[in-house]
């Protein structure tokens, strides 16, 4: 098992503090560095209150919305007419994202005890932590955690089950991860009703993800004014993030920073810069679905929700993919779009249909049989892929093509005019 780097001293370790020190997973080792104190404390105040608290903080969902915790929190019922759910979204099929098996498999108890806590908040009674069926090493150490802290009382009458999922992207998305809880396929359900009125089983339920919950703790202990205090921009995008960075950087790991860091030092100066000889060229800030940036964007941007936004692109879920200027931009976006198609989960036409479509104009172009107007039907089937389906994944295809064609058109061009060699793709 590697260990994480030792932390650059531009980083704010939190959540990442603890990685690479073994003791820190076990129940003992936990207690022993305050672990568990933070829901001693939330069990002592009403779970009104706790929701208040994670709303003065201003944290937002690490998963990849940024919808406020706090707010979501509080759209479940007051009253306990029915059952209440917490689903912990550990499923990370993002590509490009690898912070959330790191918190698991370093810090399993720093996840539960933020599940702990906030299924105190929400008054529920029991929590599904969903991890993706290809994290045995971090199912196995959550496994022993959540059995550990059970058998010393950590978690009363609150029942937590670790639910392996199959392996589906699309089972990152909360109602189809609530459909696979249940048993079903893994399909998205359409909204409303939302997960606060109608979760999973039919009951009310919020879902959260596991770097989201495992900064809850730190709130308590520190409180909300201090944890608001950690932003370096803009004043809604408080606390620390972690950023999975992979690439063409010398040092790709997982790197922990005050919102609102400059990617360019991300990049530059935690990652250690490009390999010898080469020069940035672009980069996808959030994960695989987000508009991909350019050289001039990537070294202008503020590491927070609102500064990505500024620079045409989304935080996401903080997978930075650093491209340098070897890539073929076109076919790293065929490899995105291929993905997608691969991933659908078929239901919607504008979906199924769409990311096929665009992986097949993508392949013919790189075969070089392409024509100039299937950029201008690239665009086209993007526009009708984008907003007009019960998910985002068709979404997600069409953020890379559309800004890779505007950002990198000439290399498509190239391809098509038959400047650059053809590539078969199998």
């Amino acid at each position: 098992m590697g260990y994480p780097h030792k932390p650059h001293p531009k980083e704010t370790v939190l959540l990442s503090r603890y990685f690479g020190e073994a003791d820190a997973r076990t129940y003992k080792g936990w207690v022993k560095r305050g672990g568990y104190a933070a829901l001693e404390q939330a069990r002592a105040m009403e779970p009104a209150r706790v929701v208040d608290i994670v709303k003065e903080s201003g944290l937002r969902g690490r998963g990849g919305a940024g919808f406020p915790t706090g707010l979501k929190w509080s759209f479940m019922p007051k009253e306990k007419k029915k059952p209440h759910y917490l689903c912990v979204n550990a499923d990370e099929s993002e590509p490009g994202t690898f912070k959330d098996r790191e918190i698991m498999r370093w810090t399993p108890h720093a996840l539960l005890e933020g599940t702990a806590i906030a299924a105190h908040a929400i008054q529920a009674e029991v929590a599904y932590i969903y991890i993706r069926g290809e994290f045995t090493e971090p199912l196995a150490i959550m496994d022993k955690a959540l059995t550990d802290a059970r058998s010393a009382g950590v978690f009363g009458n609150l029942k937590i089950h670790l639910h392996r999922g199959a392996g589906a992207y699309i089972c990152g998305e909360e109602t189809a991860l609530m459909n696979s809880i249940e048993g079903k396929r893994g399909n998205p359900r359409i909204k409303p009703p939302f997960p606060a009125a109608a979760g999973v089983f039919g009951m009310p339920t919020t879902i959260n993800n596991v770097e989201t919950l495992a900064a809850v703790p730190h709130i308590l202990t520190k409180g909300a004014a201090w944890y608001k205090g950690l932003s370096l921009a803009s004043p809604k995008s408080t606390g620390t993030k972690l950023f999975s960075v992979c690439g063409h950087v010398q040092h790709p790991a997982n790197y922990e920073v005050t919102m609102g860091f400059p990617l360019k030092d991300l990049v530059y100066e935690l990652c250690g810069g490009m390999r010898p000889g080469r020069t940035l060229k672009a980069c996808i800030p959030g994960g695989s679905s987000v508009p991909i940036l350019d050289r001039a964007e990537t070294e202008s941007c503020l590491l927070d929700y609102e500064g990505v936004v500024e620079r045409g692109s989304m935080l996401g879920s903080g997978g930075v993919i650093v491209f340098d200027d070897s890539t073929d931009m076109v076919y790293q976006i065929m490899r995105l779009a291929r993905f997608y198609a691969h991933e659908s989960c078929a239901q919607c036409t504008q979906c199924r249909e769409g990311t096929a479509w665009t992986t097949k104009i993508l392949e013919r172009i790189l075969a070089g049989q392409g024509k100039t107007a299937d950029l201008d039907l690239l665009l086209d089937l993007s526009e009708n892929m984008t907003g007009k389906t019960i998910c985002v994944l068709s979404d997600s295809c069409a953020a890379p093509v559309v800004s890779g064609i505007k950002k990198f058109r000439s290399e498509f061009e190239d391809y098509i005019a038959g400047r650059r060699k053809p590539v078969m793709v199998a």
